[in-house]
């Protein structure tokens, strides 16, 4: 990890000792595109604020700790006796970074982790939606007030969050805006308040980095998924790992590093062999039809008949352009 911390040292520099003297200094500008005001007083679930004395152990342990919390959930105890695994990336999403993004939240909700991520467009809100499919919790952290959700088209998965056991947090008064300088103070949360960071889909300039260094800060392992080295969404999460970052291989591999099992009775499964073989190879992580179909190795007949229903059976689902998912 010295190599990691030798690399973010940009990173490390200009957001822990600039950055928050230029907030001082500048109140910032409210985003042009900012959340419009979502008022959550139809909800019975109450907010709840947490002083500095409360705040939970990992969050008052990172730098520039929060001075207080705003909490909205069903019950917030129960969510911090639950590893937590925070999943990150970039707002453009590829069929891939869908994938794995889902597999990973999928995989590790199953096994009885909490998600954490930033409720923001692409892997975030794939996250969220992947933990919530699964049956698990999740947990979104704001860029804004509680009563000012950002984005504002994710009001409707907040709601489902929060009726699904998981929990919406902030450090902001309920009705503030997010702005530019709240994004990036957001995400020093959801790394501090995870016990693993995963970044699944990143381009080389994503300010989803600045989430890693916030983590190599905080001293929480750092994962990334491989992607194609020519793609450009991949570059970030490819460097990561060039530069030390846990890669994860299959869906799998961050309960390793939590200490987690993952039951083999809680996986799709079919009684047809040919079935099987397709649903072991995109739990692995492979999720082009054409890599599936060479490493099955069935025939062509064969494999379109399996993938046919498979996809009847909603056990898997198309992403677009070859590209497949378990549903």
């Amino acid at each position: 990890m010295s190599i990691l911390f030798n690399v973010f040292d940009y990173f490390a520099n200009n957001l822990h000792k600039g950055f928050y003297h230029k907030r001082l200094a500048k109140t910032g500008k409210v985003l042009n595109n900012a959340a419009r005001y979502n008022p959550m007083n139809h909800t019975t679930i109450p907010i709840i604020a947490l002083a500095q004395t409360t705040i939970p152990d990992s969050l008052q342990r990172i730098p520039q700790p929060p001075r207080r919390l705003s909490v909205q959930a069903q019950d917030w105890q129960e969510l911090l006796i639950h590893p937590r695994v925070a999943i990150v990336g970039s707002r453009k999403v590829s069929a891939y970074g869908r994938a794995v993004t889902e597999q990973v939240a999928t995989a590790a909700s199953r096994a009885g982790a909490v998600i954490v991520s930033g409720l923001a467009l692409g892997i975030d809100s794939i996250a969220h939606q992947a933990a919530l499919q699964a049956n698990g919790k999740t947990i979104a952290i704001l860029p804004s007030g509680l009563k000012a959700i950002y984005p504002a088209g994710h009001y409707q998965l907040a709601q489902r969050i929060l009726a699904q056991g998981g929990a919406l947090i902030s450090e902001y008064p309920p009705e503030q805006r997010a702005k530019k300088w709240t994004f990036v103070e957001r995400n020093r949360l959801v790394s501090g308040f995870a016990d693993a960071l995963v970044v699944t889909e990143a381009a080389e300039k994503s300010g989803t980095l600045h989430t890693a260094a916030f983590a190599l800060d905080q001293g929480i392992p750092v994962c990334a998924v491989p992607g194609n080295i020519t793609s450009e969404t991949s570059k970030g999460t490819n460097r990561l790992i060039q530069m030390g970052a846990t890669p994860i291989l299959a869906a799998t591999d961050v309960l390793d590093l939590i200490g987690l099992k993952y039951s083999q009775a809680q996986r799709a499964q079919s009684s047809n062999p040919d079935e099987q073989c397709i649903i072991t190879l995109i739990y692995e992580g492979i999720s082009d039809g054409q890599a599936l179909l060479k490493q099955s190795k069935l025939s062509v007949a064969a494999f379109s008949q399996a993938l046919t229903m498979l996809e009847i059976h909603q056990i898997i689902r198309p992403l677009g352009g070859n590209q497949w998912t378990l549903a």
